[in-house]
Formats: structure tokens, sequence, C-alpha cells
């Protein structure tokens, strides 16, 4: 290495006054931008300003097996984050994350509720339906009809997460179909916070 590819700096101890030298080497790759990276930087101002705003819609999914506490806590999250002007997007569920976000958003204000389901209201089960009464915004898919109930979620999922800022995430480390909705998010540069449940 030759002084051409080193930066010295030079800096002196207080108590003493010596003079210290630290080599540090300089390597022009660092200060390059490959052409087919990411421009991370216009990522992160996306981000940021998605952060920012005052009223953003935000997404809340997760698994159904969730104790009486986690409940409590994303109703209570809900509650506060439509209280503050957000409007959530979920989907229909009896139990779980998704319950706890339809009943905490409709506690403060069912306007800023929106629920979508992977098939129709029909095709949900009576207590799924029985939940949904009073809900104003409802998206059902007759189209899906079809579909198994897990083919007919993963496509649901997207379709969240393309409407929202922002995505609120609670699942297990073994949770496949959420963590490929985490993923379809990243790469859709939505601001993402994930709930470890396990």
């Amino acid at each position: 290495m030759t002084e051409s590819d080193m930066e010295i700096l030079l800096s002196a101890d207080e108590n003493s006054g010596d003079v210290q030298k630290i080599i540090v080497p300089i390597d022009d790759e660092m200060d390059t931008v490959k052409s087919d990276s990411p421009n991370t930087v216009d990522e992160l101002a996306m981000e940021l300003a998605t952060i920012k705003q005052s009223a953003k819609k935000i997404a809340i999914i997760g698994s159904r097996n969730l104790p009486i506490t986690h409940q409590q806590m994303i109703e209570t999250l809900s509650t506060a984050l439509v209280m503050q002007g957000n409007t959530i997007i979920t989907s229909g569920g009896s139990s779980g994350t998704n319950a706890a976000a339809i009943r905490g958003a409709m506690k403060a204000n069912p306007d800023k509720l929106c629920v979508i389901l992977p098939q129709t209201i029909g095709q949900q089960p009576s207590d799924v339906q029985d939940q949904l009464i009073g809900v104003p915004n409802i998206i059902e898919h007759s189209d899906r009809a079809m579909m198994t109930l897990a083919d007919a979620s993963r496509v649901c999922n997207r379709e969240i997460i393309d409407e929202c800022n922002q995505l609120i995430c609670f699942l297990s480390h073994t949770s496949k179909t959420l963590h490929n909705a985490v993923q379809y998010a990243e790469e859709g540069h939505k601001v993402i916070t994930v709930f470890y449940l396990d």
C-alpha cells in the first residue's frame, strides 16, 4: 500500500502533547455507487416522508393465535392510531390480530376503518360476519369465491399492503404467509413494523 492509497490523520494527545499518526486505507470502491444498486437515498426519503405524514393508511395484519393480552394491546394500538387521524386497513377475523384491529378502530371512528376480505362476507364464518356488522367500509371479492381460503388470503394481504403507507404485522417466526406479506411490503418500500410473538 502506498501513501497515495492512504489517508494520514494526525491527532494530538491533550495531556502529553504527543502527536499520533493514524493511517487509514482509502478504498476507491467505497466512494462509488454501482449503476445497478438501488437508490437507497430516495427510498429513505420516501420512508421519512411517510413517517412525517399526519394521517396515514396503516395496515394491521397478523396471526389469529394470540393470547388475550396481545389482542388487547393491538386493540389499544388501533384505537390510538385512529384517534390520531389514521385509517386502519385490515382483513376479517373472528379472533387474533385482525379482529383486535377492527374492535379498536370501531371504538375510535368506524369511518377510519377499511376491511378487505379475502372472499365474500357470505363465505366468512358466522362469528366473523357478526363482527363486521356496522363496519361501513368493507371490500368483498366474489371473484375469489372458488379459490382456497389460503390462496385468497395471500392475495388479500397483498391488496391490503398495496393500499397502505405503513404495515404493522404481528407474527411468529414460522408464519410463512405473513413473512411473505412482509417481504412484499419491503419490495413496495412500505414503512414496516414487525412484532414477533415467539
